[in-house]
């Protein structure tokens, strides 16, 4: 077991570390410098090209005895740009009293360098003996992603490591800590539609051919679909059109093309693929052509012996019993169901990408407890 650390002094370090997606360098040698007093072997590589590349990751592992349980903590280091209006500067972590108690100030407090800070700090409580754990760690999980989570999987697997168990500390916390844990999430499809026609004047209209109304149809028939009514514990899917842009400044013009885009937030009972193909039929029926990107598929942790393990260690320090959901965004989980099952839980989430993000100091404390009993029963046989 090494020396107790202070989690809001660790954050306060790492907030320190400007580190707007992607992140690289300073934060990572901050973390490093974290873990390696703990006896982490830390290895850092950069993976990809531009333009969504190059991104550093890093993966850190305190081996425990030969065959002992493995259990990984992920998350990302990169945080999104803080806009203007903070009440003091965004990448200068400062305390604050307030009726509930003292706040920490500063960009990535929630989403997620607090969440990492309690990590580390509970890791230090742990005996070197108790069994091997790791922190799966990127900076791109606020970009592209393609370079991140992704890549840190495939080192792993090339190294032949391979969790038992994967704890996310996303901030998926409601109203007070401990009140939501995240079990899943839906997957995620984005379809850019495109329909060609033939520029024209609006007074000839026999010798052109305007591609709005075929547009227009496309986008009614997809916006009036019913995917499905949800499940046991995902709510339905659901499409949304994000955008339409024709770019014509002429009053007087027929457009050549017309583009617009969805999203298809979907649960377990869809694929990526499924989807994109589904759409790409009624696209074809209206003249259109469809390109899917397909971000991430749903996954599902059944509740078990993890979740379990996981409420025991909030009730036991919050008195709550956490809700098991699968609402919300995409994360990095999305990737990580492909080593083991996986779980996010972390602060509240109320303040993530909000100028002046803060995160009270007793919720740190409060997870870092939390995160020790985690890992002390996964790592029980």
């Amino acid at each position: 077991m090494g020396e107790p650390v202070d989690v809001c002094t660790l954050a306060e370090r790492l907030i320190e570390c400007p580190s707007v997606t992607p992140a690289s360098g300073l934060v990572f040698d901050c973390l490093e410098a974290m873990l390696v007093p703990q006896g982490f072997a830390v290895t850092r590589f950069t993976a990809g090209t531009p333009p969504d590349g190059p991104v550093e990751n890093l993966f850190a592992v305190r081996r425990g005895p030969p065959g002992s349980r493995h259990f990984a903590f992920a998350g990302h280091v990169d945080v999104v740009p803080p806009g203007d209006g903070w009440s003091s500067a965004p990448f200068a972590p400062v305390r604050r009293a307030s009726p509930g108690g003292d706040m920490l100030y500063g960009r990535g407090a929630v989403d997620m360098k607090g969440s990492i800070a309690a990590m580390i700090a509970a890791v230090a409580t742990v005996p070197a003996d108790a069994g091997t754990i790791s922190f799966i760690i990127t900076g791109d999980e606020e970009g592209p992603a393609r370079f991140g989570t992704i890549a840190l999987i495939e080192r792993m697997a090339a190294d032949g490591e391979r969790p038992d168990l994967c704890l996310v500390g996303e901030p998926t916390s409601v109203a007070r800590l401990g009140d939501m844990a995240k079990i899943g999430r839906r997957g995620s499809v984005n379809i850019w539609l495109t329909v060609e026609g033939t520029q024209g004047h609006v007074a000839y209209p026999h010798q052109a051919d305007n591609p709005l109304p075929r547009m227009i149809a496309l986008l009614a028939e997809l916006d009036s679909l019913e995917l499905d009514q949800g499940t046991d514990w995902f709510q339905p899917s659901n499409l949304e059109i994000t955008d339409i842009s024709v770019g014509n400044p002429a009053t007087n013009v027929i457009p050549a093309k017309v583009e617009a885009r969805i999203s298809i937030r979907f649960n377990d009972l869809h694929s990526g693929a499924d989807l994109a193909q589904r759409v790409s039929e009624i696209a074809d029926r209206h003249g259109a052509i469809a390109r899917p990107v397909i971000s991430g598929e749903p996954f599902l942790t059944p509740p078990g012996a993890f979740s379990s393990l996981l409420a025991d260690a909030i009730i036991a320090e919050t008195s709550l019993s956490p809700e098991l959901s699968t609402t919300g965004g995409t994360s990095d989980a999305r990737f990580l169901r492909a080593l083991c099952p996986v779980i996010e839980f972390g602060l509240v989430n109320a303040t993530m990408h909000k100028r002046d993000e803060a995160v009270a100091v007793e919720d740190l404390e409060v997870l870092q407890r939390i995160y020790g009993r985690v890992v002390r029963a996964a790592l029980v046989d």
